[in-house]
């Protein structure tokens, strides 16, 4: 792409079906570059959280490794399903959803016996009561317009006592720039502006769009769902994590969150 066509970052309101078509595309567009810078890191039976490279193995926020095994689960925003394989070598039956047709052909390619699904997390295509837990690592939330909506249609589809746990880029971030150097180090804008971030082609369509929350958003939506909120996580950048990924970054992460990981329960 010639620098005159890439696209403006700006900041606008949007619409539910502009920022829907805008995430299929870019990750429809994106996935390949996506999987190939990342992929290592993401392994390709790995749960992990975030770029901090939390692991569930060691988090253990879905539970007990020891009890998922045999439960329904459905991974929402999957990509190639990496965390999915990691749930089934435990024994559950998980269920990999994305709205990427590009990003299941990861999932495809990398294989494994995993059921997959081409859907909007808006709106999701199973019946009520189907699933013991769902999880979601950076899939769907920061890219819906209506996370509430999300959120309903999850608690829809778990059972009575079920699990939701979801990560997110944390909310703080959105007050400093998207850089991993010390530039990133101050505020640039009001962490109260949730004006959605857009980068739009040159007559003004979306080509991405990513949707900011407070924290006390998140919990608002959270409740407005019908969850309980059982516990949230920030983690910190661990010693051994020497990489960048975007605007993360060890200097970043020693000092401020880029993470947050919200455990909730349908009761």
């Amino acid at each position: 792409m010639n620098q005159e066509d890439e696209p403006e970052a700006t900041r606008r309101a949007t619409t539910g079906s502009e920022t829907t078509r805008a995430s299929r595309g870019w990750w429809d567009g994106n996935a390949d570059d996506y999987q190939a810078e990342h992929g290592a890191f993401l392994g390709d039976d790995r749960f992990v959280w975030g770029p901090e490279g939390l692991d569930e193995e060691v988090a253990g926020l879905l539970g007990d490794p020891a009890d998922l095994k045999g439960c329904d689960i459905l991974e929402i925003g999957a990509g190639a399903a990496q965390c999915s394989r990691w749930l089934a070598a435990r024994g559950a039956r998980p269920v990999a959803l994305d709205l990427s047709h590009r990003q299941l052909q990861h999932a495809l390619r990398i294989g494994g016996p995993l059921p997959l699904v081409e859907a909007d997390a808006c709106a999701l295509p199973f019946a009520a009561e189907s699933f013991d837990l769902a999880c979601s690592a950076y899939g769907a939330v920061p890219f819906v317009a209506d996370p509430v909506q999300v959120m309903r249609e999850v608690r829809r589809v778990l059972r009575p006592g079920g699990r939701w746990v979801f990560s997110v880029t944390h909310p703080i971030r959105w007050a400093f720039p998207d850089e991993p150097g010390p530039e990133g180090l101050s505020v640039s804008g009001s962490y109260f502006d949730r004006t959605p971030y857009v980068e739009q082609d040159d007559s003004g369509r979306a080509v991405y769009v990513e949707h900011h929350r407070t924290i006390g958003d998140r919990v608002r939506d959270i409740a407005a769902a019908g969850f309980r909120l059982v516990d949230l996580v920030e983690p910190e950048w661990p010693h051994w994590n020497t990489q960048e990924w975007g605007g993360w970054s060890p200097l970043r992460g020693h000092l401020i969150p880029g993470t947050a990981i919200f455990v909730c329960v349908r009761d």
